[in-house]
């Protein structure tokens, strides 16, 4: 899998692979030579006596040394070079497929799990690359070419080479089926204590208000200390490795050395031959730890590779028919190929209309949306309301296709949802999340993902309608104010009008609001409402809500309850022919007052 998955990193990338490969071809040669001149000027010019055969063959040397010098530089240059674009490449394509995924795909993996992955995986993928190319094909040409040339310098000799070379890859082949496992381990556990840390930071407010830091600390420390040992086991066993392939060459260097001595002193064997063939053994040992390090981390790369797989062959639930490849959404639904109107602009971009749709997740025992039909005209608003859990927010969120039906069919304009194209079906919609989400920059970059192109008087008077001048007011930097992560330096109220203001500046035929009052007060909510009726009295409007003042005004409330439908009408009528709905009006009044 991991070279499959680098295979197809490096298919742009040909030119500078065979680049790498003949240049680690020159470094293995060019250290293969080394030895045999050596020997050569121990023969032929110590030996000997030729000063003149001295200096010829040293001149060789030299040449060869900057040779392999240089190559190696080479080599390690591009290979970094190879490394780095793959690791670019990767973490781009892990992070197109998590943008393609929908809600409920990304809820599979966990948020902390995918983002390991887009970076920790693809970092140490990069990594094991930058060995690949400094060390893959250098490090065979060594060994197999020191095994040939030691060899031909002396075969009786050549026994300790053919004993110690099965030794030293059994040492590696039983320490690194150890090691897979153990990294495969690893990074699952990195995903869990990387998981519970980021649950602390986000609820740390939480922790502190219900005084269980000391459990929570007992909660990381456990899942710390079951990664360390994890990582105790795997450095154990990578810091054995090389002792133990020390140990095995130093001893056959040991026996060399005696069995050569007694070679010489026969006269079978002359003295740069037992030179050359001692450092035929250091480039075997060479390659081997070249070996060494690549096999040391390839166990980890596999590991993070599986896991860069995984996301990379997830199919995501909702299909835009924009793709190229067609197939199947969420169970039940119909495959995702472009109908014949596909890409057409709708001709009442505003009519909404459910036919029957119905919604389960995978693997529940029973659906969350069941029979779900109505119909929402431009220049309306609908209200969705009912118990928490009855199926409201899943309900508005298989409109834009954040998830989509298992039962019947969604249309906008009169065209199925999934014949439209994800850009232009949501584009086509102003969007208010029930959580509401701000990004780090200033106020106005965050109005603009709602019109990038829109102009300051634009921002304004959407800020302006979405009540938020009071507090903008007060800001000395206006719409360069920074905001944080998350919007974390705003109030709740303030994040969901600067959300509220971003969907009015779509100027779209339909709205989506997703509980978008619910942390405003009696005062704000009734003047941002009466703005809304104003600035959207052309538009189709879906308002989610728990509080029943803030729909009072619809021209038609559905309420829902265990994922159906079980009244529908205006607020007067559902008070006198809805039980459900007068009971929820009737928990209210006793806290709001009336309705």
């Amino acid at each position: 899998m991991l070279v499959g998955l680098i295979r197809r990193q490096l298919r742009g990338q040909r030119a500078h692979v065979w680049a790498i490969v003949l240049l680690q071809l020159v470094q293995a040669a060019a250290n293969l030579l080394l030895p045999t001149v050596n020997a050569a000027i121990i023969d032929d010019g110590i030996v000997a006596g030729d000063t003149a055969a001295i200096s010829r063959l040293g001149t060789v040397m030299a040449v060869i040394a900057v040779v392999q010098a240089s190559s190696a530089i080479g080599a390690g240059y591009l290979g970094a070079v190879v490394a780095m674009r793959i690791g670019r490449r990767l973490r781009a394509e892990v992070f197109a497929r998590i943008q393609s995924l929908s809600s409920q795909d990304v809820a599979l993996f966990g948020t902390q799990s995918l983002t390991t992955r887009a970076t920790n995986d693809a970092q140490q993928i990069q990594a094991f690359t930058v060995l690949v190319f400094t060390m893959l094909f250098a490090g065979p040409a060594m060994g197999i070419g020191g095994i040939v040339l030691a060899v031909q310098q002396d075969v009786a000799l050549s026994v300790v080479v053919i004993v110690i070379v099965p030794l030293l890859l059994l040492i590696m082949y039983l320490i690194v089926r150890r090691l897979i496992p153990l990294y495969r381990e690893g990074q699952d556990l990195l995903d869990r204590s990387g998981g519970i840390l980021r649950e602390q930071i986000i609820g740390v407010d939480v922790i502190r208000a219900f005084v269980r830091q000391d459990h929570e600390a007992r909660r990381f420390a456990r899942a710390n200390a079951a990664l360390t040992a994890n990582n105790l086991q795997s450095a154990l066993l990578v810091a054995g490795m090389l002792p133990m392939i020390m140990l095995v060459v130093n001893l056959s260097s040991v026996a060399v050395v005696w069995f050569g001595g007694h070679r010489i002193q026969a006269g079978l064997m002359n003295l740069g031959a037992l030179t050359a063939f001692i450092a035929y053994i250091m480039q075997i040992l060479l390659a081997i730890m070249m070996a060494m390090y690549v096999l040391m981390t390839a166990p980890r790369a596999a590991a993070c590779a599986e896991r860069i797989q995984a996301v990379l062959d997830t199919e995501p639930s909702v299909r835009d028919t924009s793709s190229r490849v067609a197939g199947t959404g969420s169970r039940g639904a119909r495959p995702a190929v472009p109908g014949p109107d596909a890409g057409k602009p709708a001709a009442n971009p505003g009519l909404l209309q459910f036919h029957g749709v119905g919604f389960c997740y995978p693997g529940a025992e029973a659906p969350v949306l069941a029979d779900i039909s109505f119909t929402a005209s431009p220049g309306t608003s609908l209200a969705i309301v009912g118990s928490t859990g009855s199926g409201k927010s899943t309900l508005l969120n298989l409109i834009p296709r954040f998830l989509d039906p298992t039962e019947g069919r969604i249309t906008v304009g009169g065209r199925d949802v999934r014949d439209v194209p994800l850009a232009q079906l949501r584009g086509s919609m102003g969007i208010v999340p029930q959580h509401s989400h701000l990004f780090t920059g200033t106020i106005a970059a965050n109005l603009r993902m709602g019109a990038p192109g829109a102009t300051d008087e634009e921002l304004w008077a959407a800020l302006e309608t979405a009540q938020t001048m009071r507090f903008m007011r007060d800001l000395p930097l206006g719409l360069a104010t920074p905001v944080g992560q998350g919007g974390a330096s705003l109030s709740g109220g303030q994040r969901q009008r600067l959300c509220i203001a971003r969907a009015l500046l779509r100027k779209a035929p339909l709205y989506l609001l997703d509980d978008s009052f619910s942390a405003l007060d009696y005062d704000t909510d009734t003047r941002l409402r009466q703005a809304l009726d104003q600035q959207l009295a052309a538009a189709t409007t879906i308002v989610v809500a728990e509080r029943l003042s803030a729909v009072e005004d619809a021209d038609l409330i559905l309420v829902l309850d265990d994922g159906r439908i079980v009244a529908q009408g205006t607020h007067p009528e559902l008070l006198l022919a809805s039980a459900t709905y007068r009971e929820i009006a009737e928990s209210q009044l006793a806290l709001d007052g009336p309705l």
